[in-house]
This record gives structure tokens, C-alpha cells and sequence, in this order.
């Protein structure tokens, strides 16, 4: 995955934060990889669906019908946004957890013992637990892929003697939601597919600061969650439907069986999926178009390559900043980055750090984010974790500012 080269200029950060009624109560939100603030047009949406009337889909009237609607227009802005080729295989949840284990139950069910399945200690915990547990349970064989130290990069050079012939899984993230650090998955994939493994991405962390294209990265299956792009708190995983049919998890005898539905237990919120939708176009217009008559794929594409571009200039200077404080150890130093920082400083606990900030009203979190085996590898998971502070395209360089004078503060 590259970042593209775009010219930052054209990103307008005051004309996007005017957005977001959150950020005029004068809180410098840093804590955007934990989730995001949404933008006006999101908190309309939802109202608007209410206010129009909704009901379960499949029936005969109107406010049915709508609820349908809902869902094909949040089907059709995901599939957008990460580049999937058809909308009919998005399989829409209430987070990436919570269908990462659906996908690992329904998955395992072709397992065998003796099979095996390679995952990643750079990935956040939900791409790691599901297929752990699913494993045991089938009595297959789990390789581990490490990255490499202090830096968290995952060279693809690491599969190499992990994926065999009975490897049925490859799982690993996009971008870790810790440190930043952005794998190739391109490349790691290319080695999955050449043993016949199925390639499992958990892209929740990417997806918010990149122009993402499931397909030429190989990605078979691709998780992520709307409330990391200022959006609601829904989730999707993304795939062709050619590779949901075989595919059986646990339902209800009544539920739909056809693909995607078999995958979406229970009512779903519908005025959620009218939001999902409104953030995908929200993302799409942060710049203006390629050409006066692009599609929302092509906007989208264009807006991710300028947010990408915008954010690591404005990262520059908070990482700048942390690393020129003798009193701050920068947690992974990962050369292919999202703008994200994991870092300690000596003397206090990351949860003192963080209540100091929260105390100047500056956001961010502390702990080991839930990238247990990550965390474990830095050797910081026992004593605290770290503070974390990542870059969105509504923060801007006061925010930056506000963050480093407390941290500086701390000498």
C-alpha cells in the first residue's frame, strides 16, 4: 500500500472542522483511532431517517421499503469507499469484532485437523482471538508472523517460511491501530494466494487515512467500521459474493439464507445504515472532484489520497516534536506509517500522561489499545501500555500544539 503524492494545500482543515459541531467545545480530539466525531450531515441523516418513518425490511410498506433502501445505500458507500466490486458482497454488522468471529466460526468449519493458519502479533486483538479460538476448536495449527523491533515493521520476507500447503488462513492488519505501521499486504497476500489461503484484512485502522483498494491488495475479506470515519458505530466486512456462498454460519431457520444476509443476525439499525452512507459521501466531497462528473468511487479516491497527504504533513510536526523531548520514548518507529504516534514519557504512567492532557482538554488514550500480543512484544502491555494520539483529517496543527505543550510540561 502507497500513499500517493498530493498537494496538501488544496485540503481546506477549517472548511472540514466547520463540520463538526463536536469540535467547538474546545477539545483538542486526538483520540481518533479509538473513533471519530461525526460531521452534521451524519447527525441529519439518522435524524432523518426517524423522522421519515422506518420499519423491518421485507414488508409491503412504505417505511419498509425505506429501510431497504437504507441498507442497499449503505451496501453501495462501503463497497465505494474500499474499492470492493460488487455491493452485494458487504456483510453489514454492528463492528469488525463481532463479525470477525462470525467469520473465523464460519471459516473453521472447513478445518481440519493439522491445517493451519498464519497470524500477525502487529494486528489489533479482534483479528487474532476469533481465529485462535475457531483454531482450537478445529484442531488446527497457528504459525505466528512477527514484527520486527523496535521498529513494528511485518516485512512480507516473514511469511516465507510460515505459509505451506495446509495453510487455509492468512490474517493481518492493514495499518496497526498502536503504532501506525502499514504492512504490504500486497505482497503478503501474493504469497497466501500462491498456497491456495484464504487472505483476511483487517483494514479498520487504514481505511480512515488512505485511499484503500481491497482488490489489488489482494485482501479476500476486508473488516472495517464506520465509526473510525466519522460515521456510526457500524461495521462491515467486505468480500465477493462468490466467496460468502459456500460459506455457513449459525442463523435462525427463518433468517434470509441468500448472501449477504445469512451473515446479519437479529434487526439491524437501519437509520445507522442511512448514516453510514451519508459519512461515505461526507469523505468523498473533503475535496473537490478529479472531474466535474467523477463518480463517488473516484471522489473518494481522490479525498483519501489528499487526507493521507494532509495528515502526514501534520504528523510531522507531532512526531518531530515527541522526538525532540529527551523525556519521551517513542514506542515503534515505523518508516510506512499512518498518522499515528504510540509513545511514553519517563516519570509518569501513560495514564497520568493522558489525565494531564484531558485536564489542558486534549484527547487521547492510554494503555496497550487492544493490541495484546503488540503491546507484549514492546514489553509495555504489563507497565501501562503507552499514550497513543492519532491524526484525523478534522485535527489541525493547534491541536498539535496543544498536545506537545502539556507533554513538554511533563519534563
Amino acid at each position: 500500500m502507497v500513499i500517493p503524492d498530493s498537494d496538501v494545500t488544496d485540503f481546506e482543515v477549517g472548511v472540514v472542522r466547520a463540520h463538526y459541531p463536536a469540535l467547538t467545545d474546545g477539545w483538542a480530539y486526538l483520540d481518533g483511532a479509538a473513533g471519530t466525531q461525526v460531521p452534521q450531515a451524519v447527525i441529519d441523516a439518522t435524524a432523518a431517517a426517524y423522522r421519515s418513518g422506518i420499519g423491518n425490511t421485507g414488508g409491503v410498506f412504505a417505511a419498509s421499503r425505506r429501510s431497504g433502501e437504507y441498507v442497499a445505500a449503505a451496501r453501495a458507500a462501503v463497497a465505494d469507499l474500499v474499492g470492493a466490486t460488487d455491493a452485494r458482497g458487504v456483510v453489514l454488522g454492528p463492528n469488525a469484532t463481532t463479525l470477525l468471529f462470525r467469520l473465523a466460526q464460519a471459516l473453521s468449519n472447513t478445518w481440519e485437523p493439522g491445517d493451519e493458519v498464519v497470524l500477525s502479533r502487529l494486528d489489533h486483538d479482534a483479528n487474532v482471538r476469533p481465529w485462535l479460538i475457531w483454531a482450537a476448536r478445529a484442531g488446527a495449527v497457528v504459525r505466528w508472523a512477527d514484527p520486527e523491533l523496535p521498529s513494528t515493521k511485518l516485512p512480507p520476507e516473514a511469511y516465507d517460511d510460515l505459509i505451506g500447503e495446509r495453510t487455509k488462513l492468512v490474517a493481518v492488519s492493514a495499518a496497526s491501530n498502536l503504532t501506525g505501521s502499514i504492512p504490504d499486504v500486497a505482497a503478503i497476500a501474493r504469497r497466501a494466494h500462491a498456497a491456495g489461503a484464504v487472505v483476511v484484512v483487517d483494514g479498520v485502522h487504514a481505511t480512515p487515512h488512505l485511499p484503500i483498494d481491497m482488490v489489488a491488495l489482494g485482501a479476500d475479506a476486508w473488516l472495517t467500521s464506520a465509526y473510525k470515519w466519522s460515521g456510526p458505530h457500524v461495521g462491515a466486512m467486505v468480500a465477493e459474493p462468490s466467496f460468502w456462498e459456500p460459506l455457513r454460519p449459525d442463523k435462525l431457520a427463518p433468517s434470509p439464507d441468500d448472501v449477504p444476509w445469512r451473515f446479519e443476525t437479529g434487526t439491524p439499525p437501519f437509520a445507522d445504515y442511512a448514516a453510514l452512507a451519508a459519512a461515505v459521501d461526507h469523505l468523498a466531497a473533503l475535496t473537490a472532484p478529479p472531474t466535474p462528473h467523477a463518480s463517488r468511487r473516484e471522489r473518494l479516491v481522490q479525498s483519501m489520497t489528499t487526507v493521507a497527504a494532509y495528515e502526514l504533513h501534520l504528523f510531522t510536526g507531532l512526531h518531530g516534536g515527541l522526538a525532540a523531548m529527551d523525556h519521551v520514548e517513542l514506542v515503534g518507529s515505523p518508516t510506512r506509517r499512518t498518522a499515528t504516534v504510540y509513545f511514553r514519557v519517563r516519570g509518569h504512567h501513560p495514564t497520568a500522561v493522558a489525565e494531564q492532557c484531558a485536564r489542558a482538554k486534549v484527547n487521547v488514550w492510554a494503555g496497550h489499545m487492544y493490541a495484546w500480543e503488540l503491546a507484549g512484544l514492546l514489553g509495555v502491555r504489563e507497565t501501562g501500555g503507552g499514550v497513543r494520539a492519532g491524526l484525523v483529517h478534522y485535527n489541525d496543527r493547534s491541536d498539535v500544539d496543544r498536545l506537545l505543550d502539556v507533554v513538554d510540561e511533563l519534563r
